[in-house]
């Protein structure tokens, strides 16, 4: 029985990084460039997406974004009063976006019309790291609301991910936060390897690193 659940699984994640192939190549015929960013409840993707957008549309880029939620529509809602077009993907029970739930969502969307791809994964930070959707980068966004212990607690989607952002640092004091605790548990888990930025998507500060990270 054990054997079994091993292969099953093996298969699921097997068949996942082939859709995975298939959409980075599909974006990479357009020309477009592409984030999964991945965090938990709250951390902020939403809104430092739809802030990110605005940096991005002001250069000139168009950019996409799609909304993975569980159910609902309300953080799609919040990318379209922005000015961002927006595609919604609701999961249903999965805890994850998955390469299959991207594919057909970039059949829908017309991908001549896009520079930049912006995906929000589901508030999540277990499940994500085990399903790539074939984006050129994955972010980890995480917040100083959620404690200092984000890094030791979920390591795997740390070192799954291309760099992290840190969050709502404005609020940190407020909080009682050390971001410096993340930060150097970033860099021991990481090896000084990979970037953590800090942010507050509501004052605008650190976008301009973001933007810079992902070669944008």
């Amino acid at each position: 029985m054990h054997n079994v659940t091993v292969g099953m699984e093996f298969d699921v994640l097997k068949e996942n990084n082939n859709i995975a192939n298939e959409n980075y190549d599909m974006l990479k015929e357009h020309d477009i460039v592409s984030v999964d960013f991945m965090g938990s409840i709250g951390a902020g993707k939403t809104a430092l997406i739809i802030r990110l957008a605005e940096k991005l549309r002001e250069k000139g880029l168009r950019v996409h974004a799609i909304a993975g939620d569980v159910t609902g529509a309300d953080d799609m809602n919040r990318m379209v009063a922005s000015g961002i077009t927006t595609t919604n993907c609701n999961t249903g029970k999965e805890c994850h976006l998955d390469a299959n739930m991207v594919h057909r969502c970039l059949h829908g969307i017309d991908l001549s019309q896009i520079d930049v791809l912006l995906i929000e994964n589901v508030g999540n930070l277990v499940c994500p790291a085990d399903f790539p959707l074939g984006t050129d980068m994955r972010v980890v966004v995480i917040s100083t609301t959620e404690g200092d212990d984000m890094v030791r607690k979920h390591p795997d989607i740390f070192i799954h991910s291309d760099f992290a952002i840190l969050n709502k640092v404005d609020i940190a004091d407020a909080v009682g936060v050390d971001p410096n605790i993340l930060l150097n548990d970033y860099k021991k888990l990481t090896g000084g390897r990979k970037t953590m930025i800090e942010t507050s998507a509501r004052q605008g500060t650190g976008l301009d690193a973001v933007i810079e990270e992902l070669g944008l």
